[in-house]
């Protein structure tokens, strides 16, 4: 046996989740070779798998870049060795050699057992505190926090394949085309939807203002009434967009109903911020009766939480707008809590943005008429994404008209 060797072993659905397979092709893509020692198949669908193996590298480095790898595909050390961790030389400064997480599930050996690790989120740090594990970002360290090291004493557990029948995420296989039936994909993510919200699941929609440039917002609007969306992520422009529609029937300066442009309408956007602060916040403009429809109107009635974060090219922006980045990102991350399902449409950085906020066992649903702007966010590191290319416009009342069946 090559000194240059250490024995791992792996369990869970390996191969249907095709977690053995990614840590083959690791290895070999990393140039190194592996052998099995053990392996035990489950025979019924629910039954977990058993690997053990054998990973050879040409020299130490060699072999630690390797087991990096396999380690964040779910396998552990076949001797654990404790976590190790350093203290925080400074407020917003990690140690040399800080673990950076992923958005799986994560535990860490500590005094003889795994411990979860709480809060979990990609590219962030671990901070162990009185037995306990949180995932922090850079800029809530604070000097002294004892902070994970290294690879050692860490488990990832890739989410599994689901063992129900198939759903939108299965029949999508977790890539994004245009060219596939949009009419049965609607239907898919409607029931994906319904089945979601009928188990008491917390659905968060981030809307870019397309929604309401392409005609789709009174579907969602129609989604938050009937109570399948729980929450709003969004920027300055859908909500300002929204309320211009609502009230002067334009979205950026267009007639939504028939695509003429209406007299003065390249002022009417500034006309909807004006109204907003004659009023003094979205709420105060509903209560007034001068909002009566729309998305933004129904998150009112309803008492659907709304997040705006602001850009620097917003006009106004309207008084809602939270225009502190990092204020805005902790009422997101907030607001994510407990999320079972995220509905991502037509905003590439605010659909980025979230995804890195969120844990692996997360739905999401990713709507966009540029492949592209889906194909991103996966790259970005969302990588469980269900991506849509399709008109939301189109698609999004599809989805509406699907749950109204449901309902019936």
């Amino acid at each position: 046996m090559s000194k240059f060797s250490r024995e791992i072993e792996v369990r869970g659905h390996l191969i249907d989740s095709l977690i053995l397979t990614k840590i083959f092709d690791e290895v070999m893509d990393l140039g190194g070779e592996f052998e099995v020692l053990e392996i035990k198949i489950g025979k019924r669908k629910k039954d977990e798998s058993y690997a053990k193996l054998r990973i050879q590298g040409k020299n130490k480095k060699h072999l630690d870049q390797i087991l990096e790898v396999v380690y964040r595909e779910g396998a552990t050390a076949r001797i654990q060795k404790e976590v190790s961790t350093k203290s925080a030389p400074k407020n917003m400064i990690m140690p040399e050699n800080f673990y950076s997480t992923t958005n799986n599930y994560t535990q860490i050996f500590i005094n003889g057992k795994w411990i979860k690790v709480e809060n979990m989120m990609m590219d962030k740090c671990i901070v162990v505190k009185s037995n306990k594990a949180k995932c922090v970002p850079i800029r809530d360290v604070k000097k002294g926090d004892k902070i994970v090291t290294g690879e050692d004493g860490i488990k990832i557990t890739p989410p599994k394949r689901p063992r129900e029948g198939m759903n939108v995420f299965q029949f999508m296989g977790g890539s994004s085309s245009s060219e596939r039936p949009t009419q049965h994909i609607a239907k898919k993510v409607a029931e994906d939807i319904y089945k979601t919200r009928k188990e008491g699941g917390k659905i968060v929609l981030v809307g870019g203002p397309a929604i309401v440039h392409t005609g789709a917002a009174e579907s969602v609007a129609t989604l938050i009434r009937n109570g399948f969306i729980n929450a709003l992520l969004a920027g300055n422009a859908l909500a300002v967009h929204d309320i211009e529609y609502a009230t002067l029937g334009t979205s950026l300066g267009m007639n939504i109903r028939d695509g003429t442009l209406a007299i003065r309408g390249y002022r009417n956007h500034m006309q909807a911020i004006n109204f907003v602060f004659k009023a003094g916040s979205i709420s105060k403009l509903v209560k007034s009766k001068k909002l009566k429809k729309g998305i933004m109107y129904e998150c009112v009635k309803k008492k659907i939480p709304y997040i705006l974060a602001g850009s620097i090219r917003d006009d106004g922006p309207l008084p809602d707008v939270i225009t502190d980045i990092e204020l805005a990102q902790k009422k997101y991350k907030e607001i994510l809590k407990d999320a079972k399902m995220v509905i991502m449409v037509a905003t590439m950085l605010h659909s980025i943005a979230t995804g890195n906020m969120l844990p692996a066992d997360v739905k999401v649903i990713v709507v966009d008429i540029n492949q592209p702007t889906v194909a991103k966010l996966m790259d970005r590191g969302t990588w469980q994404a269900v991506g849509i290319v399709s008109d939301v416009g189109a698609f999004l009342p599809m989805v509406t008209q699907e749950i109204k069946k449901l309902t019936k």
